[in-house]
């Protein structure tokens, strides 16, 4: 009876010793802001004579302005790749004529961010891992950008010493699959110590693959609570469309932009600019897919949803999150802006949220999911939607709802009043401004 393979090692210590043992892969680690963590797993495991060619640190901005160029920020994609094409194109300069014939040379690389002393900046990092599968091969390259969240920079410093081995241990001996690659990424980790939500893979090994279907399935898997689509439906860092913008949001039908999606953008836009908030920015337009309210092929296969983004993108800026509330995904959107965000929610959105039972599981139900929803800057627009449309949506017309008048086909915020004691609280957000119906949008659904 043959015996079965081996399991791969879950542990960070067995994996560092294990690619210093096979002796095949040699290379340098260059590493910013964080110490030297992954580096230090790799010398202190044992045999890293056969792994390690060099590690550095050009910790000082001006030293790393030096030695990779200046004109970008510390802790960006353009700098991971200056410091991945800087090093390995010295390290074959240096190696490559007395060991490439039987060596397959690498580099890994980070520049990270982590807790300063007050726990007031941005802590995030970008990774990269840059190898050859095979001696003097086309090299591949795998890029992470990483959110950190343990409460003190030691911590972090951990976590980040743990996913960069993972890393390199899954490139080499785990990339024969996605599920297994993306499983052995985050041995030993959790999302609520480290997010994941750029993921790029390119080279000659990954030939055919579609990064963005990577990054969908690191959100399936848990390994972060949204991804962030620009206008070329690329994932790229949440911070570049999103930080300190005002924001339109769109929330969208179990995945669907809804009905006249694009003229109520135009009419929200047109009515946050008439609230006349001093800005030097433009407001950006983001569309809200939620994983657990899709239907149909989409809530299972990532090509169905990638293919909703692309049907999404010209009207914005496409955040893919796991939230189940919208509230959650604002709290997300808060990480990167302070401006006001205007959120516009079709009609039959605003009438569910009024339904007791939709909020069973908060104790202060609708009152509490209103005021989670506009803790901050925070207004509502409501889109109308033509009588057709609310009943497809809503399984049923809310007649309970509705007043005496009602022979019109586009029905408008103003056509529907709750019973009490819920109408008071209505009426109370319409009077502040906090509730806004979108009436100038006429095509309306």
């Amino acid at each position: 009876m043959s015996t079965p393979a081996p399991r791969p090692s879950t542990d960070t210590h067995a994996k560092a010793l294990a690619i210093n043992l096979e002796a095949c892969y040699y290379g340098t680690f260059a590493e910013i802001g964080a110490g030297q963590e992954v580096a230090r797993w790799f010398l202190s495991v044992g045999a890293a004579s056969g792994t390690v060619a060099q590690a550095i640190s050009a910790y000082d901005k001006t030293v790393s302005d030096d030695t990779y160029g200046a004109g970008t920020r510390y802790v960006s994609r353009e700098r991971l790749v200056a410091m991945l094409d800087r090093e390995y194109r010295l390290l074959l300069d240096r190696l490559a004529e007395a060991r490439g014939a039987h060596t397959r040379f690498f580099v890994f690389a980070d520049t990270v961010a982590t807790r300063n002393y007050q726990g007031t900046n941005e802590q995030h990092g970008w990774l990269g891992f840059r190898f050859q599968a095979e001696p003097e091969g086309q090299p591949n390259q795998i890029v992470l950008h990483i959110n950190l969240g343990d409460s003190t920079a030691q911590l972090q410093q951990q976590a980040i010493g743990t996913l960069g081995v993972n890393l390199i241990y899954a490139s080499l001996r785990q990339r024969s699959s996605r599920a297994m690659f993306l499983a052995g990424l985050f041995d030993d980790l959790s999302r609520e110590r480290i997010e994941i939500d750029v993921l790029e893979v390119t080279g000659p090994v990954f030939a055919g693959e579609d990064s963005r279907l990577w990054c969908l399935e690191l959100l399936r898997a848990g390994m972060c609570r949204a991804l962030v689509f620009d206008s070329s439906v690329q994932v790229v860092e949440p911070a570049t469309p999103l930080r300190k913008r005002p924001l339109i949001v769109q929330r969208t039908l179990r995945g669907h932009p809804g009905p006249s999606a694009a003229e109520a953008i135009q009419a929200a836009r047109q009515k946050f600019l008439a609230e006349g908030i001093p800005s030097d920015r433009e407001p950006l337009a983001v569309l809200d897919v939620t994983t657990p309210s899709l239907e149909g092929a989409a809530a299972s296969d990532n090509a169905e949803l990638l293919a909703l983004v692309e049907q999404l993108a010209p009207l914005g800026t496409v955040v893919v999150t796991d939230y189940a509330e919208g509230y959650e995904v604002l709290n997300y959107l808060r990480r990167y802006t302070a401006a006001p965000i205007r959120v516009i929610l079709w009609l039959s959105m605003i009438l569910q949220n009024m339904e007791e039972r939709v909020y069973v599981s908060l104790p202060g139900a609708v009152l509490e999911s209103f005021g989670r929803l506009l803790y901050t800057d925070v207004t509502i627009f409501v889109a109308p939607m033509r009588r057709e449309t609310l009943v497809a949506a809503l399984g049923r017309l809310p007649e309970s709802l509705l007043p005496e008048s009602r022979d019109h086909d586009l029905l408008t915020l103003g056509d529907f009043l709750p019973k009490s004691p819920l109408d008071h609280l209505v009426r109370y957000l319409r009077a502040a401004g906090r509730v806004v119906p979108l009436e100038e949008t006429q095509t309306g659904a």
